[in-house]
């Protein structure tokens, strides 16, 4: 039976496309429209959140980095006042080391833009991190050739330098670099390793576009004192050590290297990832919500005419209902075939609107260099909306269908 009735529930909703092309066009179109734009939001927003948390994982989620500015500012506390603060220094660094005991590890970094050289090749630019010798153990990256500067080398500021990958195609493009020297603001350096392609990331520059260089090294490049340079000291929480424990045991600390009183505010910034987490899942609760206003109108619309459509239908078909009745057709059986109809016609408005969707994330890909793809959460998401509004949009039709009296149905014609 239920083969039966799906067959008809197909016959009958292509007929009813076809019978009033532009009528069908235009009330397919609102869910088409609706599902496109709720389905299209929703994975612009899953893949910007995978790609930002990804990026947030490379920070390191027991990481906390102690700044100038913060992350986060309080309502309550005007920008102006982070101005005078000083900037985290290389000896700052040095002493907490020795004060501290909740860290597993302990880095300074600071960056500026420069040009690299290699022979003819030259990136304008380029960004070059100075870092302690610690900073391996900090962020998340990997060599695919040679190595990390050891202690002696980041002591003594060697001139020796680790490249991201965007560098090594531009610069060496058929060449090894490993053991090359290539120049970095006229100061020769060489290449001793080279970074695993991570991709873009959506907090900043990638690691691709980076060259690592010892901090004893970096100082004659840059400025360590100037902001410009964006230092910071980043600390690792110890195993089964909390960040909050760090951080509180961070602020004591720092407070007393730089002798602040008890009742002097701080003049740095704990920063840790879960602030921009909690930042960016409000953003896109925000989003989200946009896209269910905005697909919500138009599949309100959608609903509407696949209703019409199927009162049209049914004043059609009153005859026909009549005779199925009077052949022992049952009430649940007119009830479900109009229902199926109703169903049938909003699935394929919702479908056209997730083969939309799919084409435009695979334009989104190619055009923005982004990870977008269509999950099979959405997709089971769309399929679902566009269910629940065919039996919503069908119901009373199709139930006013199945009351119908045989004699009074067939004397219709």
């Amino acid at each position: 039976m239920f083969r039966i009735l799906l067959k008809e529930s197909v016959l009958f909703a292509w007929q009813s496309l076809a019978a009033s092309k532009l009528r069908s066009f235009l009330s397919l179109l609102g869910i088409t429209i609706g599902i496109f734009a709720i389905i299209l939001v929703f994975t612009v927003v899953d893949s910007l959140e995978s790609n930002i948390k990804g990026s947030l994982q490379s920070l390191g989620t027991n990481v906390v980095f102690i700044q100038k500015w913060p992350w986060a500012f309080g309502s309550d506390y005007p920008w102006w006042k982070y101005i005078n603060r000083p900037t985290p220094q290389y000896d700052e660094l040095e002493l907490l080391k020795k004060q501290i005991t909740t860290t597993e590890a302990l880095a300074y970094r600071m960056g500026a833009r420069r040009v690299v050289k290699y022979k003819t090749n030259s990136i304008e630019n380029a960004i070059i991190a100075g870092v302690s010798h610690e900073y391996y153990k900090i962020n998340k990256f990997e060599l695919v050739s040679g190595r990390y500067f050891t202690q002696i080398e980041a002591d003594n500021g060697y001139h020796v330098v680790i490249l991201g990958n965007a560098l090594v195609e531009n610069l060496f493009p058929n060449e090894n670099p490993i053991g090359k020297s290539i120049k970095i603001a006229g100061f020769k350096a060489q290449v001793i390793g080279i970074l695993k392609k991570e991709g873009e990331s959506m907090l900043g520059a990638s690691i691709d576009k980076q060259a690592l260089i010892p901090f004893n090294f970096a100082r004659y490049l840059m400025d360590a004192k100037s902001e410009n340079a964006d230092p910071l000291i980043a600390a690792k929480a110890k195993p089964n050590i909390s960040n909050q424990e760090m951080m509180d045991e961070l602020s004591g600390v720092m407070r007393n290297i730089r002798r602040l009183k008890p009742k002097t505010e701080a003049n740095f910034s704990l920063n840790e990832t879960s602030l921009l987490s909690k930042n960016f899942d409000d953003l896109f609760s925000i989003v989200g919500l946009a896209g269910w206003i905005i697909g919500g109108f138009s599949i309100l619309v959608g609903g509407f005419g696949i209703a019409n459509i199927m009162f049209v239908s049914v004043k059609e078909r009153t005859s026909l209902i009549g005779i199925q009745k009077s052949l022992g057709a049952k009430n649940y059986f007119i009830l479900f075939q109009f229902l199926s109809e109703s169903i049938l016609l909003s699935l394929m408005g919702g479908s056209i609107g997730l083969v939309l969707t799919y084409f435009i994330t695979l334009l989104g890909k190619s055009a923005l260099d982004l990870d977008i793809a269509l999950s099979s959460s959405n997709v089971i998401l769309g399929i679902s909306i566009s269910v629940l509004i065919g039996i919503i949009s069908g119901f009373v039709p199709a139930y006013s269908a199945s009351q119908l009296d045989p004699v009074e149905a067939i004397r219709s014609n």
